[in-house]
């Protein structure tokens, strides 16, 4: 998990170094082709066992929001700063609550609605904060539209962190990325049309690099959900924050205002309280269930 926050960060770093010149719809090509081309060995070591589901429908449903998640994350990693955007993808814990209540009819808890709210009250002072008194009319528009791509694409990637969590279960790591990976890059390839160009020898190198890392992540991210405590694994996700800001200051100039750091508090500690208070009631299902098989 420590390795997949720094990975990521470098990732996120090389899309804000290269959101000038390529949109982030052909980023999104490029890092899934990228990624393809990555996990080609592994896929013809063993390919019965890399295509190998039961679950298609889920797998389908995982690229499409995540190619669009991914989408949207990038441009507002293009858009705000490192630390602002990290900030803002947390959420994606926070959305995990309506998610469970309206789609998976589960029973919500008064103290994980107060939690989300508390959370969501953060990100109102977070995005309170960016950009100042002194921003232009265009600048603060492109501000709000990083702003709204980072929430939905949070939304978007707490839809396909659920759809893990299920396939986790029967599913080893290695078919996940790849159906990710293929999946994502021909979910990729419309959006990437409209926008196309083709890159110099340099930037073809670093936008392989930031592919290759985008790899490194998700196999790391879900190797560490697969194997490790829910509960113990996300504090060590939010790692990424940490290095975001040091990323953003010593690359880019960025600063945090106040408001970042204070928002970024509520809504990591927000998170991290739905996180405990989920495992704790599903700690508390298991040891109903052995007691019950014991009786």
């Amino acid at each position: 998990m420590l390795l997949a926050a720094l990975t990521f960060t470098v990732m996120t770093t090389l899309v804000k170094f290269l959101g000038n010149d390529y949109p982030a719809s052909l980023q999104t090509f490029y890092r899934q082709a990228a990624g393809v081309i990555v996990l080609l060995p592994l896929m013809a070591r063993d390919w019965r066992r890399a295509f190998y589901t039961t679950r298609p429908g889920i797998l389908l449903f995982r690229s499409a929001a995540g190619t669009l998640a991914t989408i949207l994350s990038f441009y507002a990693y293009q858009a705000l700063p490192l630390a602002d955007a990290n900030a803002l993808s947390f959420t994606r814990s926070l959305w995990l609550v309506p998610l469970a209540a309206f789609v998976l009819r589960e029973k919500i808890g008064f103290p994980r609605v107060i939690a989300a709210l508390a959370g969501f009250a953060g990100v109102l002072l977070l995005v309170s904060g960016m950009g100042g008194g002194g921003t232009s009319n265009a600048s603060g528009m492109a501000l709000l539209w990083g702003q709204g791509a980072a929430l939905a694409s949070a939304l978007l990637f707490a839809l396909t962190i659920t759809g893990m969590k299920v396939m986790v279960r029967d599913h080893a790591p290695l078919v996940l990325l790849v159906y990710a990976a293929l999946l994502g890059l021909a979910f990729s390839i419309p959006p990437a049309i409209f926008v196309w160009r083709w890159p110099g020898l340099l930037d073809l190198v670093l936008l392989a690099i930031m592919g290759a890392f985008g790899v490194i992540t998700q196999a790391c991210y879900i190797k560490g959900m697969a194997v490790g405590d829910a509960a113990a694994m996300a504090p060590i996700d939010y790692t990424r924050l940490v290095f975001a800001v040091i990323a953003g200051f010593v690359l880019f100039g960025d600063i945090p205002a106040w408001t970042t750091i204070a928002g970024a508090l509520i809504v990591v500690g927000s998170t991290l309280y739905i996180t405990w208070s989920e495992q704790r009631a599903s700690n508390r299902l298991a040891r109903a269930a052995a007691s019950q098989a014991h009786s």
